[in-house]
């Protein structure tokens, strides 16, 4: 029987990447998506072509409400859910002088809460399994800050202090919650910045270049393996040596 992975946001950016990427080690995918797109159908498409199941599974994960029932759907098809991985996130860039009260509370709401939510309601499964992986999607800006985000650099360093934790809750029954944290990733959300931006923000990372979205997806692989089996409670970067 094949293992099955959760993934929260996952029809576009990082989050589509690491959904293919585990599909191609034969894991059977559950997608969380928030609103339809014409990327959904063609993901599930991609992900079944890798001879393995796909579901698709509607819900705002920053309602509790939605995560217990998508949560559901995906342990009524499968039966069970072997790998977590928190990916859903928002980001409303602003000066906390010009920031409004919504927006940094929509970014909490999400980031944070939203891992909460989903975590809340998949680790009582796990826990009866006596087995499970979760990996939170954090970012290296939740531990250097970045002017401009204090409402996502506080998300992200919550999502760092809430792995930690439950690593230490989880494991003595054998649930492994890692976080990583990528840099400057390749994604819809850079595509807007100018020439000009993306040259400065390469000339900030040793290797000199942007990350691209496989290059995270990978990093999940290896948490959801079994070549991962000694390991919990960490914070990888994956930022081209940003923080070194």
């Amino acid at each position: 029987m094949n293992k099955v992975a959760l993934v929260t946001g996952a029809t576009r950016g990082i989050g589509r990447e690491i959904a293919l990427t585990l599909s191609k080690e034969g894991f059977d995918i559950a997608i969380n998506y928030r609103k339809e797109n014409e990327e959904l159908e063609e993901l599930k498409t991609a992900i079944e072509s890798n001879n393995v199941k796909c579901l698709t599974v509607k819900g705002d994960v920053s309602v509790f409400e939605d995560c217990e029932r998508f949560v559901k759907e995906t342990i009524d098809f499968y039966g069970k859910i072997d790998v977590l991985v928190n990916n859903a996130g928002i980001t409303k860039d602003m000066l906390l002088a010009r920031m409004k009260k919504e927006d940094f509370e929509q970014v909490i709401d999400v980031n944070l809460i939203g891992t909460f939510n989903v975590t809340k309601n998949v680790i009582s499964y796990m826990m009866k399994a006596r087995s499970g992986r979760i990996i939170n999607i954090s970012s290296v800006v939740g531990v250097s800050g970045n002017a401009g985000q204090t409402n996502y650099s506080a998300s992200k360093a919550g999502v760092i202090g809430f792995t930690k934790s439950l690593a230490k809750e989880m494991s003595s029954r054998n649930i492994l919650v890692n976080s990583v944290a990528p840099g400057f990733i390749e994604t819809a959300m850079t595509e807007v910045l100018s020439d000009e931006v993306k040259a400065d923000i390469a000339k900030m990372v040793p290797l000199k270049r942007m990350g691209k979205p496989e290059d995270v997806a990978k990093v999940v692989k290896f948490l959801a393996s079994e070549d991962s089996s000694y390991i919990t409670g960490q914070v990888i970067n994956v930022d081209g040596g940003m923080l070194m």
